[in-house]
């Protein structure tokens, strides 16, 4: 129990200064930490995810951040693809499911080492054909709501969906990147909505997990997510004294250490 309430203390610091994307290291952190496999650790990890996305979702719901309809679409497309993840996870090995979260683990940590783009947060990539499919009305701030914008937010919750029960990981690292690429909303709107769907899909998860069969230690899972609500708080007073960049960096460096070293775990 010590173990679990270390390690949930340590990654609630890492998903609090790290955002959305710290969720990746609790499903290796609970298979090293305490020897599960890759399908008993992600109910527990995706609980945790789910919680602190919660969390966030609600202080940007408070701040008029969240773009609820979108968000909503992009769950109720998600939740049901969560169900397929978890089944194809059933069917592959323990080696395999533990290569591809590393092939992931590393993808993200390239994206997060490479340099900053110029230009503030608020600023749009560059035009692009699906871009014009999420665009914004700049008169009402809303989605122009059609065909192609429902077809492309739903193309992202099903992808997002179907790698939550895959993998046991909240998602934000496939939805951002997309929500920012092919869509105009602004990156802060983007995050927020983000943590409301990890929430709402990360509940969706847990409850295919369990309806396949997998088994939720209710000792442990209440041991852990409070811990990582408690490293959360830590995680707040050490962003004071810390830069972005450096945490970044250090998390990248985490993730390529991790991801190297999972399948021979």
């Amino acid at each position: 129990m010590s173990i679990t309430l270390l390690l949930g203390l340590l990654l609630g610091a890492v998903l609090w200064l790290s955002g959305a994307g710290g969720g990746m290291l609790v499903v290796p952190a609970l298979v090293a930490g305490m020897g599960c496999s890759v399908q008993q650790a992600a109910p527990v990890a995706l609980i945790a995810v789910a919680g602190s996305a919660a969390l966030g979702a609600l202080e940007g719901l408070r701040r008029g951040l969240v773009r609820y309809k979108a968000a909503l679409l992009m769950a109720c497309v998600g939740v049901p693809m969560t169900s397929l993840g978890v089944r194809v996870a059933s069917m592959t090995s323990q080696h395999t499911l533990r290569v591809l979260f590393s092939m992931v683990m590393l993808v993200v940590a390239w994206r997060l080492l490479r340099p900053n783009r110029t230009g503030t947060d608020d600023e749009l990539d560059e035009p692009s054909f699906l871009a014009e499919m999420g665009r914004i009305n700049p008169e009402t701030g809303r989605f122009d709501w059609n065909g192609a914008t429902a077809l492309l937010l739903a193309g992202i919750g099903a992808v997002m969906g179907f790698t939550t029960g895959l993998l046991g990981v909240g998602g934000g690292f496939v939805m951002v990147p997309l929500l920012r690429r092919f869509t105009q909303v602004p990156m802060h709107g983007v995050v927020a909505t983000s943590l409301l769907v990890i929430a709402l899909v990360g509940c969706g998860g847990v409850i295919s997990a369990l309806l396949h069969g997998a088994t939720l230690p209710v000792g442990v899972t209440l041991a852990f997510s409070g811990a990582t609500a408690s490293g959360m708080v830590a995680g707040r007073l050490l962003s004071r004294h810390l830069s972005a960049r450096k945490v970044q960096v250090s998390f990248a460096c985490v993730l390529m250490a991790v991801a190297l070293s999972l399948p021979w775990l």
